[in-house]
């Protein structure tokens, strides 16, 4: 299980952490959609295809890894491709931060805050998945998360 924690109290940048253990950090630009982190010694970057597009990429070294699509502005979600798979990933409800990974229609995976009024994050996403796409996805959601703190 992996954990997101706010590197600081009005900070939206995160370091995620295996068991007690920091394994990266996660920095959101200022002016747009993006960032970027190192794993293992590997620079990847995370950002939004263009200004007004809905796609999100993952980049390493110029290829990119993993593709994200916002199908809707009107609601959060993400239809994410790596290696020729497809997931869901999407608000659980509504009102709540919670996210869950699908497959298909299976759930397999969940991004939620500890409690309701926290930034900490408790990671629950497949092992199989590439550790820099799960990271992928934990940016996908700090995104939403961060939208909704900024309209309200």
């Amino acid at each position: 299980m992996l954990r997101a924690i706010p590197d600081g109290w009005f900070s939206w940048d995160f370091t995620i952490f295996d068991n007690n253990t920091p394994i990266v950090n996660v920095d959101l630009a200022w002016v747009r959609e993006s960032g970027e982190f190192n794993l293992g010694g590997s620079n990847y970057k995370v950002y939004r295809e263009g200004f007004f597009s809905g796609v999100f990429i993952l980049e390493k070294q110029g290829q990119a890894l993993a593709r994200a699509e916002k199908p809707s502005a009107l609601f959060r979600s993400f239809k994410v491709e790596y290696e020729s798979k497809s997931y869901k990933l999407e608000a659980e409800t509504a009102l709540r931060r919670k996210f869950v990974l699908r497959a298909g229609e299976r759930r397999i995976g969940t991004l939620e805050p500890e409690h309701a009024f926290s930034r900490k994050a408790i990671i629950n996403l497949p092992e199989d998945i590439a550790l820099p796409v799960r990271i992928f996805m934990v940016w996908l959601t700090i995104i939403m998360w961060k939208r909704e703190a900024d309209l309200g």
